[in-house]
């Protein structure tokens, strides 16, 4: 499984119009993901604290747009690669949302239901 973070209004919104298309997609030409082991880490760097976030569950198997693979910071050789997705996302593909909630000090975690899957 892929993820990918947003506010829950953003969501809400993608809903009621069948795709979900995130800003990033205009400016960089793709939709930023993660998976378990990463996801904290561009949501500790972008929005530390923030408590109105889902978590988007993807299979990406059934994604039909590019899903590419691909380094996080072109200037950081050895780091961890992001899936990128080059088009609007269906909420048809989306198997799960989750509510994102920062810990006490601010820092995300993958939440239990998910850490605990195999």
């Amino acid at each position: 499984m892929i993820l990918h973070f947003c506010p829950r209004s953003e969501w809400d919104a993608a809903l009621s119009c069948g795709v979900y298309r995130h800003p990033s997609l205009d400016e960089v030409g793709f939709i930023h993901f993660s998976d378990p082991g990463t996801v904290h880490l561009p949501a500790n760097a972008l929005f530390p604290g923030r408590t109105d976030l889902v978590l988007l569950e993807i299979d990406p198997s059934t994604v039909d747009v590019p899903l590419r693979w691909e380094p996080g910071h072109g200037d950081a050789p050895g780091g961890p690669w992001f899936p990128h997705l080059y088009g609007e996302l269906p909420v048809s593909l989306v198997v799960g949302v989750h509510d994102f909630p920062p810990n006490a000090d601010g820092t995300f975690t993958l939440p239990p239901a998910l850490a605990r899957r195999p």
